[in-house]
C-alpha cells in the first residue's frame, strides 16, 4: 500500500516515565555510558538518526577536548542535504564530556559512537538498535524517529526563531 499523509503514522512522543524506563533498561545492559549518550543526543538535540551516526568526535569536541556548544552538520550529514547548525544544551554537553573523557588522543574522524565490533554506526544499524532497545525496554510503538519527535514536540514553539532563542530553548528542553 502506498504511504500517503492519512494512513502514516507519526512516530511515538516518549513520555519522561517512558524516557527513565529505557534509561533504567540501558544501565542493566551492555555498553550502558555509550546507550545512554546516544540516546540523550537524540532527545536533547533532535538530530535524526542518521545525524547522530554521522558524528566524529570532531564534530563535537574542541581543540581543547572540551564540548562543543553547537554542532555544524554537513550537507552530507543531513536528510536534505542542507548543511544546519544544532545546538547542544549544557546537560547533553555534560553527557558528552563523561563520555569522551577515556578517549584522550583519538583523532577528531574518529566515530564519535562505535558498534561492539569498533565500526562507526551506519544510520541503518543504529535505527534497528534503538528499534529494539526501546522493544526490549518495554516501550511500544517507539522508534530511532521517537527521539526527534520527542524533541520538537518539547521546543515546538521555538521553531520559527532565531539562533539565540534555538539555543535557549534546547537548554529547557
Amino acid at each position: 500500500m502506498k504511504q500517503t499523509p492519512q494512513n502514516m503514522s507519526q512516530a511515538k512522543t516518549l513520555t519522561p516515565a517512558e524516557i527513565e524506563q529505557v534509561l533504567t533498561y540501558i544501565g542493566t545492559r551492555q555498553f550502558p555510558l555509550r546507550n545512554r549518550v546516544m540516546l540523550m543526543t537524540g532527545l536533547w538535540s533532535g538530530m535524526r538518526v542518521g545525524e547522530i551516526a554521522s558524528l566524529t568526535l570532531g564534530d563535537v569536541r574542541n581543540k581543547d577536548s572540551s564540548i562543543r556548544a553547537e554542532v555544524r552538520l554537513t550537507a552530507e550529514q543531513t536528510k536534505g542535504r542542507q548543511p544546519r547548525t544544532v545546538f547542544l544544551p549544557q546537560k547533553l554537553r555534560d553527557e558528552l564530556a563523561t563520555y569522551l573523557a577515556p578517549c584522550g588522543e583519538l583523532p577528531d574522524g574518529h566515530p564519535l559512537f562505535v558498534t561492539c565490533g569498533g565500526f562507526a554506526f551506519s544510520a541503518n544499524v543504529m535505527a534497528q538498535h534503538f528499534h529494539y532497545l526501546f522493544k526490549r525496554a518495554g516501550i511500544a510503538g517507539a522508534s530511532s524517529h521517537s527521539m526527534r519527535r520527542s524533541f520538537i514536540t518539547n521546543t515546538q514553539k521555538y521553531i520559527d526563531v532565531n539562533d539565540d532563542m534555538m539555543h535557549n530553548a534546547v537548554e529547557l528542553a
